[in-house]
């Protein structure tokens, strides 16, 4: 049943819930109920679905294994901080989070035009080099404080920027990839050759699929930066990219809604293990492997929230043609 334009009433239903959930969650803190410990899982759950969301439209829905994701991450984190330090202000903060994003999309562009012509293992081993690089530029340049990082960096990010800003983020991976480029990177993901043979620029569509998802973890990255006002050159480190590869595989390659129930889910699990932090790897491998074991597409496959709701009978549904 189609009200007007786009709102159908499946978007209007996912509309809804993204807004309850805001105001959920602002009421909660209005009145105290979520202390500081919830706060923080609440912004890592936002940075970390910004993060799955960009990554799965390189790794998912392109079919481009990288391991050095977290590399886009620190350039956005790192640019972000040091503008705040030198401008702590709105403006700041907001110049911050565009030139943390576009330092990452054109170091994603730079690095992808060399690495996206491999394929396989050799691209995979090529990123997590690309992610080292940065790693070690970070801790030997005197501008990012070397190894001992960065301290001091104004707290800009809020509930309500993280919130947005990760409902931006899905809102436009998801109209991206129900875009015509979008097909030709699912094209290019189900087969590379059939593709090229259809008149698809395959090298193209993937070094835009790569600076694409590399903002976005630009974005993520100025977003942690203002908000942890901490930061370390192992934020570029490889398990960190390892992590948000979990998050991807675990929620469902080629899944959106997968990817944020699985950066809720394992956040929720990362953040509870702390407290044993002696058994947390053991314990969340062992989740891992479960999950693999039972759910090996991951906990979504390739299904979509759209998906879920189209088997929902909605009332004044034609029973002929699906629409009123």
């Amino acid at each position: 049943m189609k009200v007007k334009g786009f709102l159908t009433i499946k978007n209007l239903l996912i509309l809804a819930a993204v807004v309850a959930v805001y105001f959920v969650v602002q009421i909660l803190r209005n009145y105290n109920i979520l202390n500081g410990y919830n706060e923080i899982m609440l912004a890592m759950i936002c940075i970390n679905v910004m993060l799955a969301s960009g990554l799965n439209l390189i790794t998912g829905f392109t079919g481009q294994f990288s391991l050095g994701h977290s590399a886009f991450m620190a350039i956005g984190a790192y640019i972000c901080g040091i503008i705040l330090i030198w401008m702590p202000s709105d403006i700041g903060f907001f110049m911050g989070l565009i030139l943390g994003a576009c330092g990452a999309t054109v170091m994603g562009f730079i690095i992808g035009v060399p690495t996206l012509r491999l394929k396989g293992d050799y691209l995979a081993i090529a990123t997590l080099g690309m992610g080292e690089i940065i790693r070690v530029i970070i801790i030997n340049m005197e501008i990012t404080n070397g190894a001992a990082g960065l301290s001091g960096i104004p707290k800009m990010s809020n509930w309500f920027w993280l919130y947005l800003f990760a409902v931006v983020t899905v809102v436009l991976v998801n109209n991206f990839i129900r875009s015509s480029y979008g097909r030709a990177c699912i094209s290019i993901r189900e087969d590379e050759i059939a593709a090229e043979a259809s008149g698809i620029n395959s090298t193209m569509y993937k070094i835009a699929a790569f600076a694409i998802g590399a903002f976005f973890a630009g974005l993520a990255g100025g977003l942690y930066a203002s908000y942890f006002y901490i930061l370390k050159p192992d934020l570029s480190s490889f398990l960190r990219s390892v992590d948000m590869l979990i998050i991807v595989v675990s929620g469902g390659l080629g899944s959106l809604t997968g990817s944020i129930v699985a950066a809720v889910v394992l956040t929720f699990i990362m953040t509870a293990l702390q407290s044993v932090s002696a058994y947390r790897m053991i314990i969340y491998a062992v989740i891992l492997i479960l999950l693999m074991r039972f759910r090996p597409r991951g906990l979504m496959g390739t299904v979509e929230i759209n998906d879920l709701l189209s088997n929902i009978k909605f009332p004044g549904r034609s029973p002929g043609r699906g629409k009123s």
